[in-house]
This record gives C-alpha cells, structure tokens and sequence, in this order.
C-alpha cells in the first residue's frame, strides 16, 4: 500500500517558495508517510523569513548551514550529504526532493541506483537534467493550481514570473506519440492495451507527466481527450472492479493501407 512507504522529504529553502509546503506535503502523501521532513538554508538570512512561520506547524526540521563563501551555495552539500546518510540508514523507500536546482541531479540518479524511489518537486524553471533523473517530477504550481481550483479559491497561486518556463514540460504531442508506442508495444491481438499499464509506463519515461499539468484529474479522460485513442471499460468478472482498455482509432491506423494502393497501381501496369 501507498500509504506504507516511508519517505525522507529534503527540502531546499533556497530555491523554493514557503507557500507551496501544504502542497508538497499532501502530494507526498499520495505515496507514502514522510517520516523525515527537513528543509536547508542559511536561516540568518531575511530572505527564508517566509519559512520560519511555517516550519513548527509542519513538524519540519530546520537545518542550518552558513554560506562559507559569497556565491557559493553550501547548502546543496548539506543536503546531498544528509540525504545519503538517510539512503544507506535503511530508513526509508523514498526520497522527496524539492528544488529548481539542476544541483541535485546526480543525488536522484545514484539514490535510484540504490532502487529507492525518487520522487521530484520543483517550479516550471527545473532543469530537465534533474527532471529526468526522477521517478516522478511535480510541478509546484500545478499542484497549488489545482488545489485552489478544488477549494473554488478566486486567485491560484500561479506566479507569473515562471510562465515563460512553461515550455520546459514535456508537451502533449510528445506525449499522445508516447502512448501511440506503448500501446503498439503492449497490445492483445485486438490492439487494446491496460490503460493503467500505459500511464505507469509513461511516467517512467516521462517524470513530469502528470494529466493535471493539462488541466485532467484522471488519466482515461486525458487519454480520450488526445482524439486518437478509444477508450473501453471492462468489469473483471471475479471482483467486479472496472479496468479500462485503451487502443488506436482505426483512422489512426489506416496509414499501412495508404502506402499499399502505389504496389496495386504497379501490377495493374504490368498486366
């Protein structure tokens, strides 16, 4: 169960706005139970004032680290080092890292050479190096988007600023083209596929895929919404519970008999 899985949430107070905890927190446990919750900075600095106020009321445990040199940011070390003490302390089966920060993309590949799941959150600007070396990758203003919209708040905390960053998700073209492959590589003899076993292996390829990044809640209407695919549900005959099959529309595949009418044109000739 989701709810069994222990997580270590690091958090880089540097590159991450204190208004987005409450979403970090309640997407992560979506996955499992955070039994770390640290976040890192300098917190002599006015700048992660913000944070201070929201920090006992989460249970998060400030990590302090002083700036040793103008420029550099120490902070980073203190949390890979932490991170690979909790990895080799057995503790957990996950890791959530928040950051924007490109800085942690070797941490998430070597924590997922340990086959411990590496769950990634960031704004719209994260490099897709750290992206891509996820398991998963949630964009923060998403989450905040579509946490405001269910509470019919009047405004989503969508910052403006990050707007032109938009282009870094991977797009819907990509991923229509995406599951057009995954369902040719893992199609019955009738061309349909577990729509369940499509969406779990594109989020392997696709870390930041996530259907409310496109404004969805679940993954079949998403699908439906991409106009290529049919949609089917299946009532499993022994516990009644409803599965969904997905394939290509049959006018999507009609390009195979396209390219056959030219060799027909050539034997009409050779008569």
């Amino acid at each position: 169960m989701p709810s069994d899985k222990r997580f270590a949430v690091l958090i880089d107070a540097d590159n991450v706005s204190a208004k987005y905890i409450q979403f970090i927190l309640n997407e992560i446990a979506n996955d499992g139970v955070a039994t770390y919750k640290r976040i890192y900075g300098d917190w002599t600095c006015t700048t992660l004032s913000p944070w201070k106020s929201v920090l006992l009321e989460h249970s998060i445990t400030p990590i302090q680290q002083y700036a040793y040199t103008s420029g550099k940011n120490a902070t980073d070390s203190a949390m890979i080092i932490d991170a690979m003490d909790i990895l080799h302390s057995g503790n957990v089966e996950g890791f959530c890292i928040v950051s924007s920060d490109s800085d942690f993309t070797r941490l998430a590949a070597r924590i997922r050479e340990n086959g411990v799941v590496v769950v990634g959150m960031g704004e719209k600007k994260t490099p897709q190096p750290f992206v891509k070396a996820c398991d998963k990758f949630r964009y923060l203003e998403v989450l905040a988007a579509e946490t405001a919209e269910s509470a019919e708040a009047p405004e989503p905390p969508v910052p403006a600023d990050v707007q032109p960053k938009q282009q870094e998700m991977t797009d819907v073209r990509t991923i229509r083209r995406a599951i057009a492959t995954l369902i040719t590589e893992n199609s019955d003899e009738d061309g349909l596929a577990l729509a369940s076993q499509i969406g779990n292996a594109l989020t392997k390829r696709y870390p930041d895929f996530d259907v409310r990044n496109f404004g969805f809640k679940k993954f079949t209407p998403f699908v439906k919404s991409l106009g290529m695919f049919e949609v089917r549900p299946e009532r499993q005959k022994d516990s009644g519970a409803t599965q969904y099959l997905i394939r290509l529309k049959e006018t999507t595949t009609a390009q195979p008999e396209e390219r056959t009418a030219p060799r027909k044109h050539r034997r009409s000739r050779k008569k």
